[in-house]
């Protein structure tokens, strides 16, 4: 009887092996991609063959679908994380806009060959990805949003549900994409990420070419080892499997041989967030001209190349990662704000065709071409060190008053330790007064976004309440702790408008009561009747508008008594 038995389970086993799991891509004419629908059957069949797939609900969209995550773990522990002791793990995240399929489709063949062994299995690490990440958008199908791609022959959207920009979101978490992403990342706690695209912008020879993330906000440890050493390697072997690359061309409307800068990927991007929390992250980026069905396979054999590196790096990545962590400890200098050094650049060999100019057939002005009759190789310049324009120093804690409940739900969501104060404390803090800012004139991404954000620094002595929090930066999430927190840094909550009440009073005056007031205060006080009248002096606009003059004398007067008004509500312990 035992025998029968084995006999059947052999057989079944075979045929198994033999099942070929096409995925839907393999079943077209190479220029398809999956549907919704047909990614989640061909997966479900492919966690129900094998014991090492599994496919699992782990978030949802804005318009209440699910979003997947399929797991490849060859191992018998299943748990997480006891598996993190000493595995790693790579996350792959595709269709965050989904008229950039390459990525749906590769993962499938990806976790496809890692089950049925043709990819060899790895001995220290598990592959996670999300499916597809913007489900609306990959609903909402269509042959014409991206008039300039060459295929799919129908594709998604970028938008999604709610018409939101998913790599926009990253940080602001607007979204329950980004919100069911912050979760599925913080419990896989990826060491290694991979976001899947396709991109825009020039004509060159190459079919990829990729984001590195941005190696100061990355970290010196980090960065240094994963731009001169890790990438590289995987660089190296994609082009033996037949794809050189260039980084991300982020060039519109000239000429690539110009030269060009890495693209800072903040945190309101997927590598710039995923950086927060020191993990290595590439966005690829294949040529939107190049035929689909080469986009897919140069997107799989980067998955693939990365695999095998991180089965032989796994363990000096883990521990770098912890190293980095030492460079962010309360005392020492943060760089918030950074812009490109024009002075420091690297040469490559470019693969480009050659940029010329002819009359439109529109309008008749000269317009730009590329001639795909004249490749060429040219040295070019490539600017990839920034330095920082804007410093903080690291404090021991931050303060954050239990009424700003966003705030904290944001921290609880990215497993940010806080510790209530138990009781009504008074505590020496550095004050933030908002200083100036600008902001954006039309929408962006369903906020008006701050930029140019500066700050008045003093140390006071403040009385905080039993709840409200301190958050300790000692911890792994202090880079995420600082650029949410500091308003001056890129994307701070305060210039994504978290804070946006103490930017208007809450008490005004009316002129025709104040103005005997204000006279009586000048008459009284000479100093501020001096200053008065240097100010009108030396300031012709100021002279000529009595209602400003007023205002002003309102502003230095004891009736402008508002604590609030700029008064940043989040505090820092040095």
């Amino acid at each position: 009887m035992k025998l029968k038995y084995l006999l059947l389970f052999l057989n079944i086993s075979l045929l198994i092996a033999q099942k070929p799991f096409q995925a839907p891509f393999e079943k077209g004419n190479g220029n398809q991609t999956a549907t919704y629908d047909e990614m989640n059957a061909y997966y479900q069949e492919l966690s129900g063959s094998f014991n090492t797939i599994q496919y699992l609900k782990k978030g949802e969209d804005d318009n209440g679908k699910p979003i997947y995550v399929v797991i490849y773990n060859p191992f018998p522990e299943k748990d997480l994380e006891k598996l993190r002791r000493d595995k790693a793990v790579l996350f792959v995240n595709n269709g965050i806009h989904p008229g950039e399929p390459d990525g749906i489709d590769a993962t499938m063949m990806l976790m496809r060959d890692l089950a049925t062994g043709k990819v060899k299995t790895p001995r220290n690490f598990i592959v996670a990805a999300i499916a597809a990440y913007n489900v609306g958008g990959m609903l909402n199908r269509g042959s014409f949003s991206r008039a300039n791609q060459n295929g799919p022959e129908q594709y998604g959207f970028r938008g999604n549900a709610r018409n939101l920009d998913l790599n926009r979101d990253f940080i602001k978490a607007d979204s329950k994409n980004a919100r069911s992403f912050q979760e599925i990342y913080h419990w896989l706690k990826p060491d290694v990420f991979i976001d899947n695209h396709v991109s825009n912008g020039a004509d060159y020879q190459y079919t990829f070419t990729y984001i590195s993330t941005f190696k100061e906000r990355l970290g010196d440890v980090l960065g240094e080892y994963f731009h001169k050493d890790y990438q590289v390697k995987n660089l190296h072997d994609l082009k033996e499997l037949g794809y050189e690359s260039t980084p991300y061309v982020n060039i519109h409307g000239d000429v690539p041989e110009i030269g060009f800068a890495a693209f800072e990927d903040s945190p309101r991007y997927s590598t710039g967030y995923t950086s927060l929390f020191n993990t290595l992250g590439t966005v690829p980026e294949t040529h939107m001209l190049k035929p689909y069905d080469k986009r897919v396979d140069a997107t799989y054999k980067y998955m693939l190349v990365n695999l095998r590196n991180l089965d032989r790096e796994y363990k000096k990545i883990k521990e770098l990662r912890l190293k980095n962590l030492q460079q962010y400890q309360a005392g020492k200098q943060y760089g918030i704000r950074w812009k490109i050094d024009s002075t420091q650049f690297a040469t490559m060999d470019f693969k480009g065709y050659e940029g010329k100019y002819k009359p439109s057939e529109i309008s008749g002005k000269p317009r730009l071409y590329y001639d795909r009759n004249k490749p060429f190789t040219k040295k070019i310049k490539l600017f990839t060190t920034a330095v920082p324009t804007g410093y903080i120093t690291i404090p021991r804690y931050y303060v954050i008053p239990r009424s700003q409940h966003k705030v904290i739900e944001e921290f609880k969501r990215n497993h940010i330790q806080m510790e209530p104060l138990q009781k009504d404390s008074i505590i020496s803090v550095e004050s933030y007064r908002i200083r100036s800012f600008e902001t954006v004139k039309n929408p962006y991404e369903g906020h008006y976004l701050h930029y140019e954000t500066t700050v008045d620094r003093a140390m006071k002595k403040i009385t905080f309440s039993t709840g409200d929090y301190l958050v300790p930066t000692h911890q792994d999430g202090v880079k995420y702790i600082i650029e949410t927190l500091e308003p001056e840094a890129l994307d701070s909550f305060f210039n994504w408008n978290f804070f946006d009440g103490i930017l208007s009073q809450k008490e005004y005056f009316s002129a025709y009561i104040f103005e005997d007031t204000a006279s009586e205060l000048l008459k009284k006080d000479q100093k501020l009747k001096d200053a008065f009248e240097a100010k009108k002096s030396s300031d012709k606009k100021f002279a000529d508008d009595g209602d400003a003059q007023l205002d002003w004398i309102y502003r230095q007067s004891p009736w402008f008594e508002e604590k609030t008004f700029r008064q940043y509500p989040v505090f820092r312990v040095l």
